[in-house]
């Protein structure tokens, strides 16, 4: 087995609501993206990863404990991350790895009854209990302030209001935890809001776009109140998307980066009204398909390689650890499951519980209670325009697949 030098840094940047196809490299004419198409090019791309929960606090506790929800301790929107939960800080710590959180978490106790948007959230304190055993933690619960976040934690000493775009800022903040002294192997994960909504929030000097200029595809219905709303939304949106990948490229200067393992993914992506649909939860690919760039150490990495084979963020909180113990090469799994454990009651959000298995180009949804929802062929059909589920033609591919979900 090819093996690493020695115990590479990783490094893990995850925004929210950034979907998969809204990258230059994958053919998004309304995005510009040159930092992560850069990465793109001198790695790896996953083409077709996908969030195994479509929604922030499912996904994430996912992602940093390697259990899907709700056997992680997460099955609704307000549950907050078991204490004990077998996290990358402690699993990378037991191998010897320095760990470090910094920016948004979503997975501290929640109030119910509080305004999930605005700085009530954002200054919410997080206990040193409840951050998930990073040796250093300095971030926030929520608040979707995606200019003059407040922080709290690591050196700071008491909560504090920083100015400028939270990207940004979130970004030095990583930048100057790296620059910092070390003698083990460093794990750093870099929690982004953005692109997340509101999207007429300023970005950084990025202008809007003309929304009558974004070329939007074809299962957006047109001539009406959804166009209208995905165009206006999706001109904020492209800005910050552009203002986020500059903030990672900036991250991405780091000399420490130079010969680490470098990811950018998301935790779900949007809607923008796809087959009528706005914001997440559903399990169509808009809100499923999520960024997935790697970069490994020089010695290993694979310039320019694109897998189409279907990933989740449990394969990424897997693949980390192999990277971790010097092991470049990938498991790919046969085929890989999305579920939706509970309803959230917010605005716009799915209205059902589901669950679904991606098997090569073929994806099955049923909901909750085992009654088929939705069958695609994503290789003939990568809008999810023609619902086969009732096909006659389809029915032995139908049944192969409930057999992935029993």
């Amino acid at each position: 087995m090819i093996r690493m030098r020695s115990a590479p840094d990783l490094l893990v940047v995850l925004t929210t609501q950034w979907r998969g196809q809204a990258l230059g490299i994958a053919g998004d004419p309304n995005a510009r993206t040159p930092t992560l198409d850069a990465l793109a090019r001198e790695g790896i791309t996953f083409t077709h990863a996908l969030t195994p929960h479509p929604f922030g606090p499912f996904a994430r506790a996912a992602f940093l404990t390697g259990i899907p929800s709700p056997q992680n301790g997460i099955r609704n929107y307000y549950d907050p991350l078991p204490r004990s939960a077998p996290t990358l800080a402690r699993s990378l710590g037991a191998l010897g790895y320095e760990t470090a959180f910094i920016g948004k978490w979503h997975l501290a106790p929640k109030d119910r009854h509080a305004p999930l948007v605005g700085e009530p959230h954002a200054r919410q304190p997080v206990a040193r209990e409840d951050r998930g055993g990073f040796d250093y933690w300095e971030g926030f619960e929520g608040g979707f302030q995606l200019n003059d976040p407040w922080l709290q934690g690591g050196d700071l000493g008491e909560l504090r209001r920083f100015p400028g775009y939270q990207g940004e800022i979130l970004a030095g903040r990583a930048f100057d935890w790296l620059s910092k002294p070390h003698t083990r192997p460093r794990l750093c994960i870099l929690s982004l809001e953005s692109p997340h909504p509101p999207y007429a929030a300023p970005a950084a000097g990025v202008a809007p776009r003309a929304p009558a200029s974004l070329i939007l595809p074809a299962n957006v219905p047109t001539g009406g109140e959804i166009e209208a709303k995905a165009r206006t939304e999706l001109a904020g949106y492209y800005a910050h998307i552009e203002a986020t990948d500059c903030a990672i490229g900036r991250l991405l200067e780091h000399p420490a980066l130079a010969d680490a393992v470098c990811v950018v993914t998301s935790v779900h992506g949007d809607m923008h009204g796809a087959h009528g649909l706005f914001r997440k939860g559903w399990p169509f690919e808009e809100s499923l398909r999520v960024p997935l760039v790697v970069r490994l150490p020089s010695s290993q990495n694979p310039a320019c390689r694109r897998i189409a084979a279907p990933v989740t963020l449990l394969d990424l909180h897997r693949w980390l650890h192999r990277w971790a113990r010097g092991e470049p090469s990938l498991d790919l799994p046969a085929h890989v499951r999305c579920s939706m454990p509970s309803v959230v009651t917010l605005p716009l959000q799915c209205d059902r519980t589901w669950r679904a298995v991606i098997d090569g180009d073929w994806k099955y949804v049923e909901t909750e209670d085992g009654r088929p929802w939705l069958l695609f062929n994503l290789s003939d059909d990568p809008l999810e325009l023609a619902n086969l589920v009732a096909s006659p033609s389809a029915q032995a591919r139908l049944r192969g697949l409930r057999t992935l979900l029993a």
